[in-house]
């Protein structure tokens, strides 16, 4: 069980602001708004003297407490950092004698449940892991802190990343809120850390996408999300679900805040063997691809393989209409249909489809923890019962059936489907001279909270998933009169990062879709 002084609850974050309103970080917070600012905009009050370290973090701490569990109690946040405010004058000292101590200085980020974060609880979502402080950062949280930025919090996410559709947990009781429309999901399973960055209680944000759960949640919160290639980022230190397509990597409320988080958490890492071929591809300068200008010439194709269905909500449909007619406007040839002809189907073959390895990895992502985890293995978090009931059936099941490791039969016959599909979208793209595919992010509107049975229009769980291809995110507009975010996703070949952000970014600069909600405004 977490001990008392581990975690500040948010009330305790409230007197501590009171605490401190004298000092001068906070009276510096005056002079800058913290809500929508991006890194850079931050980093040049710091230069100014608008603002300190700890007053911008002492700004977010007051959104969290006056929106997360007050106000529309967006419920988003499970903890925050107790340490945040002691990290901020550190880094307010070490500022005042050389400037900035990296790209990330002072970045307030909100980190997804399911990384492992020094000092923080780290459950899954899970009540059977409450307490759990693991002894290490997860690779990517090691890189932002190296990069100067401060964990601020951890945020709510589908109890062990299960469902891409809602963001519900045991580990904090209710639905995580869209902050765009109250009634409606976040989707998952970063859903509080979407909501949390589309609110302005941090900076940017930190999630995992094994189908969708980077892309989704960040298309129904109008932010920018990037799923790299696999390979390209570590998963090292963050709670499995399918290792062949869990990757981990930023959501953000700009195109240059993504590229610049982007830049810092690439990397080979000995502790995730799949991104041994990471140095063949890197260094790269991922912010030399922001490009206002980046669409002319390219050339886009329309992937409606991915969309075109018999239920894709026709508001969703006329959304995406302008969103090509912006990317023409502003330079880009779209090639509609854009067909992968080699592939006729979107079903792996029946050997493939067994590949189950949850049971497998999780069993022994646990036990490499001893005695620090309160449960050692997926049957002991069944007998435990500390769990949402909304994920029992599934645990029950992944207990079921065998362990399949990656060199099972099963799973050898999935990573060859998944060789397959990317030769095809590869030989697809090269025949039309492609630079990326585009589609709707999702194919309808975010669904009430509790509604699962209207159609999801989840249209990213097949072509980057299965391919271990790059996607990026970036906010398309909104659909009901203008309230729900709708979102547009690029789809490139492997290694194609730069690209994706260069057409992202011009897209993004030439359209400004990107709005914040208005159930979190700016406090006064």
């Amino acid at each position: 069980m977490p001990t008392p002084h581990r975690f500040v609850s948010l009330a305790l974050g409230a007197a501590l602001l009171a605490g401190t309103a004298g000092r001068p970080g906070a009276q510096g917070s005056s002079r800058f708004d913290v809500h929508e600012a991006t890194i850079a905009q931050v980093h040049a009050a710091f230069r100014d003297g608008r603002i300190t370290c700890r007053g911008l973090v002492e700004q977010y701490l007051r959104r969290i407490e006056t929106f997360d569990k007050n106000g529309p109690a967006l419920n988003a946040i499970v903890v925050t950092n107790t340490q945040a405010l002691a990290a901020a004058d550190d880094l307010d000292r070490r500022f005042s004698r050389g400037g900035l101590t990296g790209p990330l200085h002072c970045v307030p980020v909100i980190v997804k449940d399911n990384f492992e974060t020094m000092g923080l609880q780290s459950a899954n979502g899970s009540l059977s892991l409450q307490g759990f402080i693991s002894h290490k950062d997860a690779f990517q949280v090691a890189r932002v802190k190296a990069a100067g930025a401060i964990v601020l919090a951890k945020s709510n996410m589908a109890e062990w990343a299960f469902t891409p559709y809602e963001t519900v947990s045991s580990i904090l009781p209710g639905y995580t809120k869209n902050p765009y429309a109250l009634d409606r999901v976040t989707a998952g399973s970063s859903g509080g850390t979407a909501a949390a960055v589309a609110a302005s209680f941090g900076t940017v944000g930190l999630g995992t996408d094994t189908g969708n759960s980077i892309r989704g949640p960040s298309s129904h919160q109008a932010l920018v999300g990037i799923r790299s290639t696999m390979g390209l980022t570590s998963r090292g230190g963050v709670m499995p679900l399918s290792l062949l397509a869990d990757i981990a990597g930023p959501m953000t409320r700009t195109v240059e805040d993504a590229a610049r988080v982007f830049q810092v958490i690439v990397g080979a890492d000995p502790g995730d063997p799949v991104t041994a071929d990471a140095g063949a591809h890197l260094p790269q300068d991922y912010l030399r691809a922001l490009d206002r200008n980046g669409l002319k010439g390219a050339r886009i194709g329309v992937l409606r393989a991915a969309f075109d269905t018999a239920t894709t909500a026709p508001e969703v449909l006329e959304v995406f209409e302008r969103a090509l007619a912006d990317l023409r406007a502003a330079g880009a040839t779209i090639v509609d249909p854009a067909p992968v002809p080699a592939l006729t189907t979107q079903q792996a073959p029946s050997a493939a489809d067994t590949c189950r390895t949850f049971k497998y990895e999780i069993n022994r992502y646990l036990a490499s923890h001893g005695d620090r985890v309160p449960v050692k293995s997926l049957a002991e978090v069944l007998t435990s019962r500390r769990f949402h009931p909304s994920v029992r059936r599934q645990l029950e099941r992944a207990d079921e059936i065998p362990d399949h490791g990656p060199d099972s039969e099963a799973c050898r016959a999935d990573t060859a489907w998944r060789q397959q599909v990317g030769a095809a979208v590869t030989a697809a793209m090269d025949a039309q001279r492609l630079d990326a595919f585009v589609y709707p992010t999702w194919s309808h509107p975010p669904r009430l909270i509790g509604d699962l049975n209207t159609p999801h229009g989840d249209n990213s769980q097949f072509f980057s998933p299965e391919t271990g291809f790059p996607a990026i995110q970036v906010p398309m507009g909104y659909t009901r009169g203008g309230v729900l975010p709708a979102g547009l996703t690029l789809f490139g070949r492997a290694w194609s990062e730069p690209t994706l952000i260069r057409l992202a970014y011009a897209y993004e600069q030439a359209t400004g879709h990107r709005r914040p909600p208005t159930s979190t405004p700016p406090l006064r």
